[in-house]
């Protein structure tokens, strides 16, 4: 049931628009936040702060314990605050994958395999999708918005979403690329320093960008007559 509300004195073309499930393109929230702000940071950033230096100091086998300590008690913590436990749980099973190829293979540098193959196919997704007339990022936002696939049908707002969306192919292209040559390289202290470094830093990016786009899609959506061009080249 659509409700008014008397605080902010909604306009009835407001109220017709689906509540938001998630702070992404809320111009009241901030990057960060919707990005799942400081504990999102926190739980990807910590294991490795963790597992490259006591490598380096201590060995491996105390390294892959150390990590896995860290995300143990993060995810507790998370716990017993009762506070959302999804970053934790998947920050404690990223940890767990990570720690078990290192304790595989036998190198410290395994730690890193994981999350360079996933990159290569969140990379490998996105691109394909935008290809495909299908951008994710489209199809995600439709689903938080609550408008479903109904941007399909307006091409300026699909191309839109298609710009959103090769931010995010290029990003994790650029990180499986990068991270996989110091793999090769037995760089372990870089892994880790490109592990954070290309993280948020340019996450927040791909994420500033993705939101510029998304709200020139929905400015067609809510007006499919506009005449302003659209970008070309992204959705043939």
């Amino acid at each position: 049931m659509e409700e008014s509300d008397p605080t902010t004195g909604a306009s009835a073309e407001k109220k017709a628009w689906p509540a938001r499930k998630s702070a992404f393109g809320d111009p009241d929230a901030s990057l960060l936040e919707q990005m799942g702000g400081v504990r999102g940071l926190v739980f990807s950033s910590v294991p490795v702060l963790a597992f490259v230096p006591v490598n380096a100091i201590w060995g491996l086998d105390v390294a892959i314990w150390s990590a896995l300590g860290v995300a143990t008690a993060m995810l507790l913590w998370s716990l017993v605050r009762r506070d959302n436990p999804q970053p934790a749980i998947s920050g404690f099973l990223g940890v767990a994958i990570c720690v078990f190829i290192a304790w595989r293979t036998g190198s410290a540098k395994g730690y890193f395999l994981y999350g360079i193959i996933t990159q290569a196919v969140y990379g490998a997704a996105f691109a394909v999708s935008a290809l495909a007339r299908w951008p994710l990022v489209g199809v995600i936002w439709g689903f938080l918005d609550g408008k479903g696939m109904a941007w399909r049908r307006i091409p300026a707002a699909r191309r839109w979403y298609a710009v959103a969306t090769w931010f995010w192919a290029a990003l994790f292209g650029l990180r499986a690329a990068l991270q996989y040559a110091l793999y090769l390289n037995n760089e372990v202290n870089w892994l880790g320093a490109a592990r954070i470094g290309m993280g948020w830093p340019l996450a927040l990016v791909a994420f500033a960008g993705t939101i510029w786009a998304v709200r020139k899609g929905m400015q067609y959506e809510s007006d499919p007559e506009r005449t302003e061009e659209a970008p070309t080249g992204s959705d043939r």
